[in-house]
């Protein structure tokens, strides 16, 4: 990938960050918080690994993780790009239809509102199938076998916290949110 696309690459995600984290101020008080214990061993700790999988490290120098999947060509590493800002993008969008009810973390806000409008008609988590399209773009734009190994684990990462969340959201929601569940894919439509 080129320095100069790379450097895209980082704007965007940057950008991505700002945006997240302005539009966090406005949330809703939390009613009930999944804890910190349980949020390192359920999904922070493959959150990390797979960020640094995107990133690279010297522990993985002289390993097949280094190694190209793809041809080293301009067109895949703006396929690439392309796919992070559509990936961004529908993140951007769920986050704003949840509005005050969304959190980073696993928690019932008080006053909690079950959203099935916008992109939520589509996947019951397009923000987690939103990062996982936004970090495999990236990858594809890399290249390397170690990013398709950090989808797979921010994949399980986001597996593991949405199982959790949806046992809360059943647990408050009832037989409204088994229904959702039932007709609304979890990250890919009519899929998975």
């Amino acid at each position: 990938m080129s320095p100069s696309l790379d450097q895209l690459f980082v704007a965007v995600w940057m950008l991505w960050l700002a945006y997240w984290g302005i539009s966090a101020l406005r949330v809703k008080a939390a009613a009930r918080v999944e804890s910190y214990s349980s949020r390192w061993s359920r999904h922070i700790l493959l959150l990390m690994l797979a960020v640094l999988l995107l990133r690279g490290f010297a522990g993985l120098d002289r390993t097949f993780l280094n190694e190209r999947f793809v041809p080293d060509q301009a067109w895949i590493a703006w396929l690439g790009f392309g796919l992070t800002l559509i990936g961004l993008a529908l993140t951007c969008w769920a986050r704003v239809v949840l509005g005050r009810n969304w959190s980073g973390i696993v928690q019932l806000k008080q006053d909690h509102e079950l959203i099935m409008r916008g992109p939520y008609r589509f996947v019951r988590h397009p923000i987690y199938t939103g990062l996982l399209l936004a970090y495999f773009g990236n990858g594809l734009a890399i290249g390397e076998w170690r990013v398709l190994l950090g989808t797979a684990i921010l994949a399980i990462a986001f597996w593991r916290k949405l199982r959790l969340e949806e046992q809360w959201l059943c647990e408050l929601f009832g037989n409204q949110y088994r229904h959702y569940m039932e007709h609304v894919k979890a990250l890919v439509p009519w899929v998975l």
